[in-house]
């Protein structure tokens, strides 16, 4: 049994959709979970930013003594994993756009991407198209605010259906069947998203995938915590954490407690 707590940081409320997808499959581990709301968004943060930003986070989970990691952060990933990968042991587990699985099930040969600006013009983004969509076409769409607008927590806020009006209406006359959401922030957006595409388009997020993923390195480096009782989740903000409880506890339908802390 490794009773040693899993880390997993965002740039803010967004990797709570994938907190909630490990809690889902490996209920019995501890987390810590780091929302890094003085610097969000990220989508509009330089490399060398981001890169900055996530060893100081790491840098922070090692006062916690993490076992492995979870960069819940599209953007984050596409900018900082491999040079996280270089400089620390620990497993770390990234969050890509699920790309792979929309171009094996697509029907129509259309699928699309939603992610922050960043993530839609990265190398990472490019090139897992390339790899799995020859012969597919795949409208890739930035969306500027949209990553902020959820961090105020007003879901069904006119302004964010707005946002997403207009990134979505490209969708419209096309043959699009699968839908990616290429930051972890908007599946708390899924239902709005529904109303505004097509019944049949389906879609898809990182979540589960990532919920696996790390699993299967938990049994494999042996790290598993077998405890019987459910594991305890400390939140850490960078920012207001009387704002992250409020906002944080909307989202995940209950109450939380959470600290600020500076990295």
């Amino acid at each position: 049994m490794d009773n040693r707590p899993i880390g997993v940081f965002d740039s803010g409320v967004g990797g709570l959709s994938v907190l909630k997808e490990l809690q889902l499959l490996l209920p019995h581990e501890d987390y810590i979970f780091l929302a890094d709301q003085l610097h969000v968004p990220y989508g509009e943060k330089s490399k060398r930013q981001l890169v900055d930003l996530s060893y100081r986070i790491t840098h922070h989970f090692l006062t916690h003594d993490i076992k492995l990691m979870v960069v819940a952060c599209n953007t984050a990933t596409c900018y900082t994993i491999d040079s996280l990968r270089k400089k620390y042991l620990f497993p770390i587990v990234g969050t890509v756009p699920a790309i792979k699985p929309a171009a094996e099930n697509t029907h129509t040969g259309v699928v699309a991407v939603i992610s922050t600006p960043a993530t839609a013009k990265s190398k990472t983004l490019k090139e897992l198209i390339k790899d799995y969509c020859q012969n597919i076409t795949v409208l890739n769409i930035g969306c500027k605010d949209l990553e902020n607008a959820v961090e105020t927590g007003k879901l069904n806020d006119p302004e964010v259906t707005g946002l997403l009006v207009k990134y979505l209406k490209k969708l419209k006359h096309s043959d699009v069947d699968y839908l990616v959401l290429g930051c972890t922030h908007y599946p708390f957006l899924k239902d709005t998203i529904k109303k505004l595409v097509n019944p049949s388009v389906k879609i898809i997020d990182s979540g589960p995938a990532i919920a696996k993923r790390v699993n299967s390195l938990l049994v494999t480096h042996r790290i598993k915590n077998n405890q019987k009782k459910l594991g305890k989740i400390s939140y850490l903000t960078t920012g207001n954490a009387k704002k992250f409880q409020t906002i944080a506890g909307k989202l995940l339908g209950h109450h939380i407690k959470a600290k600020t802390i500076k990295i």
